[in-house]
């Protein structure tokens, strides 16, 4: 059975288009800075080449992530056939030595079966790979052997896994590997060009699909098929091929470079795939690395974005801005008692109008602004209390 996150589609934006240039020969080509952005991946004629080549410098990096349990079996025992006959005198004088057989008990014993399957690629030539956390989450006392390219087999731990998104790295001890090289997730164009590799249906080990970015800053609820779900925020949303078992693998640009993790597929859907864009990805890659675990800065504040109909709603002056609310629970307080949006005084009903000078609005929601800060760091926020604009400075925690 191979481990991969189906979704719901919450919301979306979109972006642009991507052209192409044509050259005096019909041919379509693409700016240099795409062909000479990894090294190995020379200029090319058609896009159809320039995928091929990207494919064989990328494959030697794509694993396969399989995990394994050891399994109580349980062997039915055998019981005497004649049991039933031994007590008639006639039976036992001429078979009574077939009342003597033994019967033979249940056995058990331990075998280990594979109960997982999934990709991951190559972010360091020491063996750090990165993945999805639903890869790697399949339960206690599971063991995870990473398979790459040349088919070598190597036992892999869990370093750490992201406490907010669907991402975990992983090692294995080896050294002088093929690593891809992380790309820029922050201009990606609708339409661009996209390659996907993985294990797909955990058994069909670097399956290459090509396709388009279908949309961008996507807004889903991904699950894993065992009763656990997430919101993810800002995926990318591709047509190209990602089946199940190509969860954690890499989506590439045409200039070799990860741009995405693959992450889930639409329920019900044809063509309909997410990936989690790289830039998301490295600032877990670099705790890591650094040695700490991954870790996000916590505020403590239930909100509202703001929005023409929340405005009118609420009777609000503004039309910006994240409204500190409850939530339906009683447990569900706006403002999360010793946070460090408690002790900076911020109250219900409060309106959080910047984090460090940038409008919170529906292009720059509070949340997200807050998850590229640092846990310990200081930011000012401008709050609009009972009518009064106030800045404050506030401390973030840890997220627990």
């Amino acid at each position: 059975m191979s481990r991969f996150a189906v979704v719901a589609i919450v919301a979306g934006l979109i972006g642009g288009w991507l052209g192409s240039n044509i050259n005096s020969a019909g041919f379509r080509t693409f700016p240099a800075s795409i062909n000479d952005a990894v090294p190995g991946i020379s200029a090319v004629s058609s896009e159809e080449q320039q995928v091929i080549q990207v494919v064989k410098r990328a494959s030697p990096s794509v694993v396969s992530i399989v995990a394994t349990q050891d399994l109580k079996i349980v062997e039915q025992g055998q019981s005497n056939p004649f049991r039933d006959f031994c007590n008639d005198p006639f039976f036992r004088q001429f078979f009574g030595d077939q009342c003597s057989v033994p019967s033979q008990p249940p056995t058990s014993r331990t075998e280990q079966r594979q109960i997982g399957a999934g990709s991951g690629f190559i972010i360091s030539s020491d063996g750090m790979i990165l993945t999805n956390k639903h890869v790697i989450t399949v339960g206690k006392d599971t063991s995870f052997t990473v398979i790459t390219h040349d088919g070598k087999k190597y036992p892999a731990k869990i370093l750490a896994q992201d406490p907010v998104q669907d991402l975990a790295v992983m090692k294995i001890d080896a050294r002088n590997l093929p690593s891809l090289t992380l790309g820029d997730s922050t201009n990606l164009q609708i339409g661009q060009t996209v390659i996907a590799i993985g294990n797909a249906l955990g058994q069909f080990s670097n399956s290459v699909s090509k396709g388009v970015i279908s949309g961008l800053s996507r807004s889903i609820v991904a699950s894993d098929g065992g009763g656990s779900s997430e919101k993810l925020s800002q995926v990318i949303q591709t047509d190209a091929a990602i089946n199940p078992g190509n969860s954690g693998g890499p989506l590439l640009n045409l200039s070799g470079e990860v741009i995405g993790v693959n992450t889930a597929i639409a329920e019900g859907a044809q063509n309909i795939g997410f990936a989690i864009p790289i830039n998301q990805a490295k600032r877990d890659i670099d705790q890591v690395k650094s040695g700490k675990a991954i870790s996000y800065p916590f505020l403590g504040v239930r909100y509202i974005l703001i929005d023409d109909e929340i405005k009118a709603k609420n009777n609000l002056a503004i039309d910006n801005g994240a409204l500190v609310s409850r939530g339906d629970a009683r447990t569900d307080l706006a403002v999360t008692p010793g946070s460090p949006a408690d002790k900076a005084g911020i109250r219900e009903n409060d309106i959080i109008l910047e984090v460090d000078g940038i409008t919170i609005d529906a292009g720059h929601d509070l949340s997200q602004i807050v998850q590229t800060k640092n846990v310990g760091q200081i930011i000012k926020l401008k709050i609009l209390s009972q009518g009064t604009e106030k800045t404050v400075s506030v401390t973030l925690a840890q997220r627990k």
